[in-house]
């Protein structure tokens, strides 16, 4: 690659850690690519796992990003009002190649009026309230492209968004060859992935345990669109 590039993961308070290592592992694979951890301050922050994510830059001090991503988890339901980073995400999409999501990340780019226009995916279970937000076509794509919006489904498919990203940053044998030193050949135990092929017993079980969260984060995502779109 002729220059560095500046990949940034935004972290936040009760994001799903895996929507960003996943793809954090792939980028920091690429020759030449240097990766920023996101936030206000640098503090230690909480994800809903054990996991503890300290940032390694500020908002105010974050370079031009080639490629911006911004992961999911029950933190990004604050995130769609915090005008901080909306502001910052506003800005730095200026000018960024590639300004990506996952999983329920996409309502924070959709909050920020970056989605509007774009076909977008983000988790299953996100999809109504991802489909408030006016101009926004939702997909059920596992990665979905549409020209430098590039938007993952739920948590794991951040490992395909990453590479999706890398092949066009770099080229398709490039990103083969990160596949591979990772190893990353999916053969999971169950076809439970997905609520169209998941028994509908398992599908209905969380549903059930997330019901009371959907519910807020539809309500926040209508106050959000009424705020980006007026």
């Amino acid at each position: 690659m002729s220059k560095l590039l500046q990949i940034g993961f935004l972290v936040f308070p009760g994001m799903t850690q895996l929507d960003m290592t996943g793809p954090l592992q792939v980028f920091s694979s690429v020759p030449g690519a240097k990766v920023h951890l996101i936030w206000k301050r640098i503090e230690p922050l909480a994800s809903d796992s054990i996991l503890t994510i300290i940032p390694t830059i500020t908002l105010a001090d974050c370079p031009q990003l080639d490629v911006i991503c911004v992961p999911g988890g029950y933190g990004t339901d604050d995130l769609m009002a915090d005008d901080e980073v909306l502001n910052f995400l506003r800005k730095q999409a200026e000018h960024t190649h590639y300004l990506t999501a996952v999983c329920t990340g996409s309502l924070v780019l959709a909050a920020a009026g970056l989605l509007h226009g774009y076909r977008a995916a983000t988790h299953w279970s996100a999809v109504d309230a991802l489909s408030i937000f006016a101009g926004v076509t939702v997909s059920r794509e596992r990665v979905c492209v549409d020209r430098n919006r590039i938007t993952g489904g739920g948590i794991t498919a951040g490992i395909d968004l990453g590479l999706t990203v890398v092949a066009k940053l770099t080229d398709r044998t490039t990103a083969q060859a990160v596949q591979l030193r990772m190893e990353y050949n999916p053969a999971p135990p169950f076809n439970a992935g997905s609520p169209e092929t998941a028994p509908v017993e398992v599908v209905a079980l969380l549903n059930e345990q997330t019901s009371k969260a959907r519910i807020r984060r539809i309500e926040l995502a209508k106050q959000a669109a009424t705020r980006a779109h007026g």
